[in-house]
């Protein structure tokens, strides 16, 4: 029989927890641990007796500990892993966390809708350009003042320092501060991120942006406007690409025309200070669906780089990168929905962002299995669960009392813990999504316990 692995996953990601007490580090360690294990479970569940339960809300509660490096402890782990790449994403968006359903709950702000309450979170996810979560590097939360309300209107007339798009400047500059020199990194964002200032900040070398585009900005062209630029650009070939299930669409292939060239995008009119701004060239990428299905919205993308594109390579490459801006999406929807993060009841935003920074470090390693086991199957499961982890799900699924020597694959762990979590595994089925894998852990975590209470009461036995 193997021995047991002596340092978990959570014990090797947060080694650099520094919260000035060696009694936090241990806690923040041990409740990663718990929570990961049983992500869909409540606080009680997960923590599995009522002296862990207390230890993670007195955690939560305490002054002593420090969002900033409970954060800084995963940031850490993350560079690591970005320093094996030569280049990496790192894509930002924004969510809310909504806990309009607990009202008692202090700190809270208004939402997009006025009868909303909580908390509005961005944050950079870094991936590697094959699509594997690397980790968190920046996460922002605040809570907006309610006096803001019905005063969209008024938004145009203030700074960019002095609005909530602030937040995507802010977070290209953590980026830059924090990468090493050596990665070249492409900052990946959605059409929030439409913004001048953003193209327009100075940028250190191989720091690069890949945003989708939003207004028809004015530009050096015989069209004047963007859109018509484009749509007057050649199409230089088509590819085909299969598109994300959405709630209101089912996943289906798409075939896109391709259009790209070089544009200077100019400041916008209304800027005060225009006579002091430049144009910002970029290369504009359209990729649009010319024959969609009947009754379905056709696909069209506009996209601004400041990557050099001048082939039809070029361009597909930066398609490519901008679908895995999806990740990032799919690492919010498992903070709320698989962590349950908004049905916390911890009183004020202060815990909240505390249990944010927590669960943020279980999220990204629910999606990493995910991600990971498709793009590099056969790494061993070993690095990913301990002895008793595997060995357990070996048993269970092959309905046998004797592992094998030999870890299996991550690939094929992740695929039998999915099929815990209900996942059939059929040909048609594909990869396992987060969704089977987080309902998986919790039972994985169960047989898990079991396997190693009767394999020590079986040493147990044998020594005497």
């Amino acid at each position: 029989m193997m021995e047991e692995t002596t340092v978990s996953w959570a014990a090797h990601e947060l080694r650099y927890a520094d919260l000035g007490d060696a009694r936090l580090n241990r806690r923040l360690i041990n409740l990663v641990e718990a929570l990961a294990d049983q992500p869909t479970s409540s606080v009680p569940e997960a923590c599995g007796h009522w002296a862990a339960t207390k230890g993670a809300y007195r955690f939560w509660s305490s002054d002593q500990v420090s969002v900033g490096a409970i954060q800084e402890a995963h940031r850490q782990s993350t560079l690591e892993r970005v320093r094996g790449h030569e280049w990496v994403l790192a894509i930002q968006d924004t969510t809310s966390l909504d806990f309009t359903d607990h009202p008692a709950t202090q700190g809270m702000g208004t939402l997009d809708h006025p009868a909303s309450r909580g908390l509005k979170v961005h944050t950079v996810l870094m991936a590697s350009t094959q699509g594997v979560p690397l980790g968190i590097i920046h996460q922002e939360v605040w809570s907006r003042d309610p006096a803001t309300l019905g005063k969209k209107h008024q938004r145009r007339a203030k700074e960019t320092k002095d609005k909530e798009s602030q937040r995507w400047l802010t977070a290209l500059e953590r980026t830059q501060e924090s990468c090493p020199e050596e990665t070249k990194v492409i900052t990946v964002a959605d059409r929030e991120a439409d913004i001048y200032d953003l193209l327009a900040l100075p940028r250190q070398p191989g720091a690069e942006l890949l945003i989708r585009a939003t207004y028809n900005r004015r530009v050096d062209h015989e069209a004047r406007y963007l859109w018509d630029a484009m749509d007057q650009s050649p199409v230089r070939g088509e590819i085909t690409i299969r598109l994300q299930r959405r709630e209101n669409q089912e996943a289906r292939q798409a075939t896109l025309a391709l259009r790209y060239q070089t544009l200077a995008i100019q400041p916008p009119q209304h800027r005060r200070s225009k006579g002091r701004l430049s144009p910002v060239e970029v290369a504009v990428i359209l990729a649009q669906e010319e024959s969609p299905p009947p009754g379905i919205k056709p696909v069209r993308w506009l996209l601004f780089t400041t990557l050099a594109v001048n082939t039809f390579q070029e361009a597909v490459q930066c398609l490519q990168w901008y679908s895995y801006r999806w990740l990032v999406e799919r690492y919010h929807f498992v903070l709320k929905s698989g962590c349950n993060l908004e049905k916390l009841q911890l009183g004020d935003g202060q815990r909240i962002h505390r249990a944010l920074a927590t669960y943020s470090i279980v999220a990204w390693r629910l999606l990493w299995l995910t991600y990971q086991a498709r793009e590099h199957p056969e790494d061993s499961c070993a690095g990913a669960l301990e002895t008793s982890e595997w060995q357990s799900l070996y048993c269970t699924v092959h309905r046998t009392p004797i592992p094998p020597e030999k870890p299996p694959t991550l690939q094929e762990a992740v695929r039998w813990i999915a099929q815990l979590g209900g996942f059939l595994g059929r040909t048609h089925d594909g990869h396992p999504g987060v969704k089977t894998l987080w309902r998986g852990l919790r039972r994985l975590h169960d047989i898990a316990n079991t396997w190693k209470l009767l394999h020590s009461e079986i040493q147990n036995h044998e020594l005497y």
